[in-house]
Order: C-alpha cells, then structure tokens, then sequence
C-alpha cells in the first residue's frame, strides 16, 4: 500500500534548477550524480562541503577533491537511506531517478524528487503492428 505524498513545493519561474540523477551500486542508492554542466555553474571551487535539505532533515555532505575534475558524484549515507526511502517505483540499479537540485543560498541546496507528470514518459515500441486505412 501506497503511503500519500506530501505537496512538493512547487517552483517560481525565477528559480534555477538543476535535473540530477540518482547513482547506484547493485541494488542499492549510493547518491546523486551532478553533472559537469551543473557543478562548472553551481558549486565555486573553494567550497569543501554542501548543505543537503532533504524534505525536513538538512545533512551536510563533503566534497570530494575530484568533484571539479568530472567525479562529480555526491554520497553519504543519510543521503542514501533518503533515496532508499522515497521508492521510485523500480529497484535501485534499473535507471537512473532525475531529481531536482535546487540551489538555497550559501552552499545550500534542496533535493526533490521531480513529480511523474514532469518527467518525460517512456514510450514502450508496440508488436502490434499499425494498419494504415
């Protein structure tokens, strides 16, 4: 049985947002993969460590020194236990999850989950074939 969701916030249209996605090891979520782009913008090189705001729980994650150079993974394993707790209806290991990264200020960040209706759908091929008329 499906627990209900809180309301998402929703976004002003001034506010940036970044799409990352979850990384996984096995069947297990081990954290979040930036992207190049997204930290070259959003993350000055001087910083050490981010605030994660996680629904209510605000974690503090390091960085690791290779995240500027294309290891652009951030994991910790509150951030991983979050991840495992939103069950994105598949198993870890199947796809990639988009999330939204949203940055709050001083090396503050909000983690979201990007709602079903935002994401593009995946289109199955049919083996049906069309008839034309």
């Amino acid at each position: 049985m499906e627990k209900p969701s809180e309301a998402e916030p929703s976004l002003t249209e001034s506010e940036q947002v970044m799409v990352v996605k979850t990384r996984c090891k096995g069947h297990e979520f081990m954290g979040v993969e930036i992207g190049v782009g997204n930290v070259r913008r959003y993350f000055p090189k001087q910083i050490e460590a981010i605030e994660l705001e996680l629904d209510h729980l605000h974690i503090q994650c390091g960085l690791k020194p290779g995240f500027w150079n294309g290891d652009t993974e951030i994991n910790d394993p509150r951030l991983s236990a979050w991840l495992q707790s939103k069950n994105f209806h598949g198993r870890p290991g199947d796809a990639p999850v988009p999330l939204a990264l949203i940055p709050d200020g001083n090396n503050r960040f909000r983690l979201r989950p990007i709602a079903p209706c935002q994401q593009t759908p995946r289109v199955k091929p049919s083996l049906n074939p069309v008839t034309v008329v």
